[in-house]
């Protein structure tokens, strides 16, 4: 081999070798794989959410990239109160239409690009939609006892009128941490809640169900006692506890000043020793 030919050959390999060490060293990049999300899809967003099968309680997915653009739709995901709070017109009238505020959910970037690839695979419903059944005088008043706490659910569970509301003269009032009940039927239907007390979405809820999964019948119930509650809300009277209060005020402060009085009468009035003393006095 001649002196010029041993140059070319020794110069295409210093030429060769980085481009080699670059194949064999550069560290693979991670792109989202749609199959990746479709858990994620199903915990995270599949109580509210479908793709191609409905309205939930909130929108159906399918397309959703055809409507908005992908950074709006990432910036929305990652933070839906964000959005609202800035004043974003798609994001406040989306709230107008759905009746609520969509929880931020608790999912990184790296998440949220899995769960999006997912979606734009298009893939298909998502969540079973429950069995109709038809609600029953007994089951409506299952819900209402659980709703109301007069009945525990079988996971200990807590009551929801700790939380919410509803309109109703056979329930007492209940709390207002959280959104109030008596048309929610009429607003999301039973697939609607269904798919709320199933998954819980919102933190708080999540939180406090992960644990004490409700069941599928005193699911049911609790939909039942919702749609009854929805049905009847125009022949029920809002329930004022103000003078109710007042009154039993009074009368708890009545009765604690009577048995104040009843065994403070049978008090010892002087200090034991006080006869003694004066009767000493007396003698000297």
């Amino acid at each position: 081999m001649t002196m010029t030919a041993q140059s070319s050959v020794r110069h295409a390999s210093l030429t060769l070798a980085p481009t080699l060490l670059f194949l064999v060293w550069t560290p693979t990049v991670a792109v989202a794989q749609p199959s990746a999300g479709a858990a994620k899809f199903s915990r995270i967003c599949g109580a509210c959410h479908t793709i191609g099968g409905g309205r939930k309680v909130g929108p159906d997915l399918q397309g959703v990239f055809g409507r908005r653009t992908e950074e709006w739709v990432n910036r929305f995901v990652r933070s839906p109160q964000k959005m609202i709070s800035s004043g974003d017109a798609t994001a406040v009238q989306l709230q107008k239409q759905f009746g609520m505020v969509m929880p931020d959910p608790p999912v990184s970037p790296d998440e949220v690009a899995e769960i999006l690839a997912y979606v734009k695979t298009g893939g298909g419903p998502s969540g079973a939609q429950p069995r109709e059944r038809p609600a029953t005088p007994e089951a409506i008043q299952e819900g209402r006892e659980l709703f109301q706490g007069n009945r525990r659910f079988t996971n200990g569970g807590p009551a929801c009128n700790s939380c919410h509301h509803v309109k109703n003269d056979a329930v007492i009032g209940g709390g207002v941490l959280a959104a109030e009940l008596t048309t929610v039927f009429g607003r999301m239907g039973a697939p609607g809640i269904h798919a709320i007390l199933g998954r819980p979405p919102f933190p708080v809820m999540e939180e406090a169900f992960r644990e004490r999964p409700l069941t599928d019948d005193e699911v049911f119930a609790l939909v039942s006692f919702l749609q009854d509650a929805d049905r009847q809300q125009a022949f029920q009277q809002p329930r004022d506890y103000g003078f109710k209060l007042v009154y039993s005020g009074a009368a708890g402060f009545l009765v604690l000043m009577g048995m104040f009085w009843a065994f403070g009468r049978r008090r010892k009035r002087r200090p034991v020793n006080h006869a003694i003393f004066e009767r000493q006095v007396k003698t000297q």
